[in-house]
């Protein structure tokens, strides 16, 4: 038996790239409707308008590059805080507090501060730092 070999007309020869654009379109569909948007949420930061801010008289709270908290110069333990912050609300009338933070204290002490701060009572918290 002899093999017969058919040759194909040479010209011009195409790729029908329907059905592959079809997909892409149904990947990207895909891919856009699966997508979750969520809005995470933070802190809210109110920068001061100049350049230079300063601590204002009444209840200031430092911490210190090791995470030792000073409340108006006295040396506290953060889970007493909340005890000393309340006592200085029943004595004076402030609502807000500064923190004053050293640019190498860790972030989570700042924060663990600030929300035993609002439990306290505080209203408005400041927070500087030295760049």
């Amino acid at each position: 038996m002899k093999k017969v070999m058919r040759r194909l007309p040479i010209g011009d020869t195409n790729i029908d790239m329907t059905s592959m654009l079809d997909i892409v379109f149904i990947l990207l569909i895909f891919f856009i409707v699966t997508t979750s948007f969520v809005k995470e949420t933070g802190l809210t930061v109110k920068r001061p308008q100049t350049g230079v801010s300063e601590a204002v008289p009444g209840l200031n709270l430092q911490i210190s590059e090791s995470g030792e908290l000073t409340l108006n110069n006295r040396q506290i333990e953060l889970a007493r805080l909340v005890a000393n912050v309340q006592s200085f609300l029943a004595e004076n009338t402030v609502d807000s507090m500064t923190i004053n933070a050293h640019p190498k204290a860790k972030h989570g002490v700042i924060v663990k501060a600030m929300n035993q701060a609002k439990v306290a009572g505080i209203q408005s918290i400041s927070l500087m730092v030295k760049s």
